[in-house]
């Protein structure tokens, strides 16, 4: 390894690195640890020179600064465990491309980690098993029962993943940007590092740590870590050991450019996710918190754990820039925090300065971004029209429900009863411009005509709250009334028998009406899971006015996961999924190649919107939330090249769908052992997700809505400065 093939980039950390000073106790401490384990001599992986050389007690010291000598010891220990076990398997799995043994030696694994501590665990085979049984029941007695499940989670997500990575070598196959992303979190396991992050600080609260705020500082932070990771490892992972999972190796593929410009750019998202971490934990987490009414030992315990987050990624970076594992040798200063100081040297690094705080990195090229001052100085309402539609890949024909006509009628009547039509927002117009029977009759062209109509109504309730949000609060700029509308809205589902809301205005009204028709046959946990996928959708739509309100376009990987939200995915895919039972094991539905599916689907379809709806949202309406306007954020690029960027997005979405279903789902259903009647019921459930594709895109191509003869007939348009005038009737 002696030609690097990049210069390694500026990266952006202003926190200094910090050295625990139990440092040599915890390297004492795991090499015998490891030696007793069996995993130096005689393992065929490491010698003690290899443990030695790759120094995790220098890395756990790093990234835990703070804690005792006993616990930087049970922390260094499972590091050398994950460590080894990445290396054990590569060298017993993934160079012999064995999926079938590889699963059967990770399929043993949970056993190993009871969430009851008195719980008796197998007799160890190998080295990997030890580690993990002794780890296991040395952490878990300090932790609560959460913690445990939580971490368990994170575990078995790092162990399993592993057959993701091993199957795209197998095929030599290299992820698209998004799936990497998703996956790269699970393989690489800092979700797990933030575990034990809060062993290492303080436990999160249970009653926040599912929020978004929480989820979104570990997502930031795992981000980061492993996109750092990448970097320093592109040339030991992809040159020598020929893996196919690595960011660098990701962009040059999808952007088809230079390993140093994919390099670069690999470094922009790792900065901008450190920038979306500080902007969670300096709003949204004091927010939370407020509105949780979390105690002051509860506020203490989140605010340790951010600054644990930040010590990782700075004590990370130190041990990345310092291990032999890693392509370091030409590595830069990382941040002008850690330049000299004193007398003449304030000017040391005057350019670098200007970059961490506000610029992020070198002048802009295609690959280069200004960074986070830009994400809040769009001018809305600039003339961007006519919206250019690109060819768009589309594999499935589409077909349309016979009883249309009547659905669409019928539509007109339940929003009129609703007041759907009464507040100023929507009119008959507006309804038939937006014709969203016809949307329904493409994605469901099976259904009744009472499923049709079924359909068609949660359609319009959903697009009315979306259109509401941004057009009511949003230009009062009243946060607090949207986040009280959400709270009324989620009361209006009842799950155990309770009463629900008395309606007070259409969105309650049209609510109520639908969940009582559509749960009227659900269990209380059926019923408890469908109104957290509408709680997830209505929530994010106070997500995006809060963004209004600061006029800040989102970081691109927040606003791709947002935005399954805010177009209510999590919504049609349970509705989706309702005609699918009882055949489907529940598990099924949390593995990775299904999530994997309705995740590319889903993208697929928000991302189309956002084609086709750029010149409604961003001439017309002001609005910051679309992937053209994000990625010519991001890459400080004009329409045409973000809405090229976004189109190969959508094709590689696209094409990541057809290979889960050739590739994926029938290894999946042999590993679950389908029987074949549940196999049928999952093909009925693809060719479900392949007309939800189809419809939508018919949909977008036929209606009104977005087209500029009817935009600038009818769309709402707002100054900045005067409050909005709605039309009566």
């Amino acid at each position: 390894m002696t030609h690097q093939p990049f210069e390694l980039p500026h990266f952006y950390l202003p926190y200094p690195a910090r050295l625990n000073p139990h440092v040599d106790e915890a390297r004492a401490h795991s090499t015998r640890w490891a030696r007793e384990m069996g995993m130096l001599e005689g393992s065929g992986i490491w010698e003690q020179a290899d443990l030695e050389a790759h120094d995790y007690g220098l890395l756990c010291a790093y990234t835990h600064p703070e804690c005792d000598g006993p616990a930087l010891s049970l922390v260094t220990d499972w590091y050398v465990w994950v460590f080894f076990f990445d290396d054990h398997f590569l060298e017993t799995f993934k160079r012999s491309q064995d999926r079938a043994g590889g699963k059967a030696y990770l399929d043993r694994l949970p056993l190993f980690m009871p969430l009851d501590p008195s719980a008796a665990v197998p007799e160890p085979r190998n080295p990997v098993e030890a580690g993990l049984a002794d780890l296991w029941a040395r952490t878990v007695p300090a932790m609560s029962a959460d913690w445990r499940r939580r971490f368990a989670v994170a575990t078995e997500h790092l162990l399993n993943e592993s057959l993701w990575e091993l199957s795209n070598i197998n095929e030599g196959r290299i992820a698209n940007p998004v799936e990497y992303i998703e996956m790269r979190r699970k393989v690489g396991g800092a979700p797990w590092s933030a575990g034990l992050v809060e062993y290492a600080t303080a436990e999160v609260p249970a009653s926040v740590a599912g929020s978004r705020p929480l989820r979104v500082l570990m997502e930031t932070f795992s981000d980061a870590v492993h996109l750092r990771n990448d970097l320093f490892s592109y040339q030991r992972e992809v040159e020598d050991e020929g893996e196919l999972s690595n960011g660098v190796l990701v962009l040059e593929t999808f952007f088809g450019c230079t390993t140093q410009e994919a390099a670069d750019t690999v470094n922009d998202v790792l900065t901008s996710r450190l920038h979306q971490f500080e902007h969670t934990a300096l709003t949204e987490v004091p927010a939370l918190a407020a509105e949780q009414g979390l105690t002051p030992g509860e506020v203490a315990a989140v605010a340790a754990y951010a600054k644990g987050l930040q010590d990782w990624q700075a004590g990370g970076h130190e041990w990345h820039m310092r291990s032999s594992r890693y392509m370091n040798e030409r590595a830069r200063p990382t941040t002008p925090w850690h330049h000299p100081t004193g007398p003449g040297t304030s000017a040391a690094d005057v350019g670098a300065l200007l970059a961490a705080a506000g610029a992020m990195g070198a002048p802009p090229t295609p690959f280069r971004q200004w960074g986070r001052l830009r994400a809040y100085t769009h001018v809305p309402y600039q003339r961007v029209g006519p919206a250019r539609i690109p060819d768009l890949y589309m594999p499935y024909p589409v077909e349309l429900s016979g009883h249309l006509d009547g659905a669409r009628r019928r539509l007109v009547e339940w929003s009129h009863r609703t007041g759907i039509l009464r507040e100023g927002v929507w009119d008959e117009d507006k309804l038939a411009a937006y014709d969203l029977a016809l949307c329904s009759a493409g994605l469901d062209p099976d259904a009744t005509p009472e499923a049709l109509d079924l359909s068609a109504q949660w359609l319009a309730f959903g697009t009315y709250g979306d259109d509401y949000y941004p057009l009511v609060f949003g230009h009062r700029r009243d946060l607090a009334a949207a986040r009280l509308t959400t709270a009324r809205l989620s009361a209006c589902m009842p799950v155990e028998g309770e009463a629900a809301l008395a309606p007070v205005n259409a969105m309650e009204r049209a609510l109520c009406d639908l969940w009582a028709r559509t749960t009227a046959e659900m269990s209380p946990a059926q019923r408890r899971t469908f109104r957290h996928a509408i709680d997830v959708m209505t929530e994010s739509w106070v997500w995006e006015l809060s963004n209004q309100l600061q006029n800040r376009i989102p970081d691109p990987v927040d606003y791709l996961e947002m935005r399954r939200a805010t177009f209510g995915a999590d919504l049609t895919l349970s509705l989706c999924r309702m005609g699918h039972g009882p055949a489907i094991p529940p598990e099924l539905y949390r593995s990775g190649p299904v999530r994997s599916l309705e995740n590319a689907a889903v993208d697929y379809a928000c991302l189309l919107n956002d084609v086709f709806s750029y010149q409604k949202e961003v001439e017309f309406e002001g609005e910051i939330h679309n992937a053209v306007l994000v990625v010519q954020n991001f890459f400080g690029v004009d329409y045409p090249a973000g809405l090229a960027v976004v189109h190969d997005l959508m094709t590689q979405r696209m094409r990541q769908f057809e290979h889960v279903v050739a590739h994926e789902l029938p290894v999946v259903y042999d590993d679950f052992e389908l029987s074949e009647e549940a196999r049928e019921v999952m093909r009925g459930y693809v060719t479900d997700l392949q007309n939800w594709m189809a419809g939508i895109l018919n949909w977008h191509r036929s209606v009104d809505r977005y087209k500029e003869a009817w935009l600038s007939r009818r769309t709402h348009r707002f100054l900045p400065d005067r409050a909005p005038v709605l039309p009566v009737g």
